[in-house]
């Protein structure tokens, strides 16, 4: 509990300004609670977009560039101190603790920094996400008959999952038996043992639709939701931060907050 600054220290003063200092004091302690309340919850939110994002990018197999998956991790990691750091900022305002409000406005200005460069990289690798999808996606074919049990089992959930098969067409699977008109059995619409045998253009047995435009949208829409989420979080901790220096400046003047 802060005590009334004495009245030398306030020489001058009138009693209805100090009232309205400290009133206002107050009022600004509860909303810098409310807001690391919020910055919980946005934390939390990080996380789960973070994970999602990066389990997108995995269930596709377009993880060997380093630079892609590095943002949802960014994200991720971003949400876990934000998460920790909320629960601080909540414990200096209750207590009204100078140097605890102090240590959560400088680190929160280095999460807002973290969480800009976040999306500014999202933005930019954006934009390389066709170039990155097309080569891995081709990889994936190539590489699919002399690949790990593992590997296959992602290639034929993601073809299941979005509902297609290849790169572009179906037909890129003219490689994959020495007949060149058959495709993998995670291609067709109902799915039985060797359905894809011979099948490769039969529109009533196969996916026809290539896999790379349906993992480029999921991909994009993933990206814009973690961009749009770090955005909007880091304009409520700027709030955030604003509030937390009036009220140091006001447990530095001595007012009541109480």
């Amino acid at each position: 509990m802060l005590s009334v600054p004495s009245k030398s220290d306030n020489k001058g003063a009138q009693p209805g300004t100090i009232m309205a200092v400290e009133g206002g004091a107050k009022c600004i302690k509860y909303l810098l609670f409310f807001f690391n309340f919020l910055f919980w919850i946005c934390g939390l939110a990080l996380i789960i977009l973070g994970v999602l994002a990066q389990l997108a990018l995995n269930n596709t197999l377009a993880i060997e560039k380093a630079s892609v998956s590095a943002v949802p991790l960014v994200v991720i990691v971003v949400g876990v101190i934000v998460f920790f750091i909320a629960f601080f900022g909540c414990c200096g305002a209750f207590r009204e603790s100078h140097w605890m409000i102090t240590t959560f406005s400088v680190l929160l200005s280095f999460i807002v920094l973290i969480q800009i460069g976040a999306a500014i990289a999202g933005y930019i690798y954006r934009g390389k996400l066709n170039e990155i999808v097309d080569s891995d996606l081709k990889d994936m074919v190539s590489k699919y008959t002399n690949s790990s049990a593992e590997f296959k089992k992602a290639v034929d959930e993601m073809q299941k999952d979005l509902k297609c098969c290849g790169v572009n067409s179906s037909a890129d699977w003219t490689s994959f038996r020495p007949d060149g008109t058959s495709v993998p059995d995670s291609c067709c619409i109902k799915q039985t043992l060797d359905c894809g045998k011979g099948a490769m253009q039969d529109a009533d047995k196969v996916y026809q639709k290539g896999c790379l435009s349906l993992v480029k949208d999921s991909l994009r829409k993933n990206v814009q939701l973690v961009i749009v989420a770090a955005v909007v979080i880091a304009f409520l901790q700027v709030l955030g931060i604003v509030f937390a220096c009036i009220l140091m400046k006001s447990i530095r003047s001595g007012y009541q907050v109480m």
